[in-house]
């Protein structure tokens, strides 16, 4: 996507996300985020815009620490979150294609990683914000949610901080039936390798699990596959695995589920 689509993307996603905190109220449980109000949901994820919009604003090229959570609640919190939200889109908008601050993950410029991370903070939040209300959830589109699979799996996971290890090697394979995005993830003791591609086959002579004719460096412990939407969603813990179809061996997928959540 190009860095326009992710500004006028993340100006929707914080819209949608106040409305539903808006229409759950402040004590809502959220249950994606367990032990969560959603009062808490509009404290980290304002925090974060405002955090991300120093960068791109000020320039600041080493790490900062963000400012921390206001003491805020109700109305007066909701205000705050749109008003921090508006400021991170129009910074967005206003900076220039040559930005130079910190980023912490590949990116082909410091204006397309602050785009698209600060979009996809705010889309599984804004999924968070409409859990709570228990209807059904704003749809990702496909482009964008393969997009999203790619920065966790490459990006995130790719960093010193995943939990993602195994002591015996395993391998993972990630297909969004509605895309040809195909990412086979190889876990072990080091920081989860994954690797995209185009659809892959399966039965004899194919990657598929248990499938017959496998090379050693071919073979998958388990496969997930669904539409890309539902691969976003369950990869970043916001819908169960039952959410997707499961081949292979169930324990490597819970292997993510169990140690792949991004903290603060």
């Amino acid at each position: 996507m190009e860095i326009i689509e992710h500004i006028a993307s993340l100006s929707e996603e914080g819209r949608l996300l106040a409305a539903a905190a808006e229409q759950a109220g402040p004590g809502a449980s959220v249950p994606t985020c367990p032990g969560w109000q959603i009062r808490h949901l509009l404290r980290h994820t304002g925090m974060v815009h405002r955090w991300a919009a120093e960068f791109i604003t000020k320039g600041h090229t080493a790490y900062h620490p963000d400012s921390g959570e206001p003491d805020l609640d109700g109305g007066e919190l909701l205000d705050w979150f749109r008003a921090g939200h508006r400021h991170l889109v129009r910074s967005l908008e206003a900076a220039s294609a040559d930005l130079e601050c910190w980023t912490f993950l590949p990116a082909p410029s410091p204006l397309a990683f602050w785009a698209r991370r600060q979009l996809h903070e705010t889309t599984v939040h804004r999924v968070d914000a409409e859990s709570a209300l228990g209807g059904p959830l704003t749809t990702v589109g496909a482009d964008r949610a393969v997009d999203g699979i790619d920065e966790l799996l490459t990006g995130f996971h790719a960093r010193p901080r995943s939990r993602v290890r195994s002591a015996v090697p395993r391998t993972l394979r990630v297909r969004a039936v509605d895309t040809d995005a195909v990412w086979t993830v190889r876990i072990s003791d080091e920081p989860p390798r994954a690797v995209r591609t185009s659809v892959a086959g399966d039965g004899p002579g194919g990657t598929g699990p248990d499938s017959e004719g496998d090379t050693e460096s071919d073979r998958v412990d388990c496969e997930l596959s669904g539409t890309a939407e539902g691969l976003y969603l369950t990869l970043w813990n916001r819908l169960p695995l039952g959410a997707v179809t499961l081949r292979g061996d169930r324990s490597v997928a819970r292997l993510w589920t169990d140690n792949s959540a991004v903290t603060w």
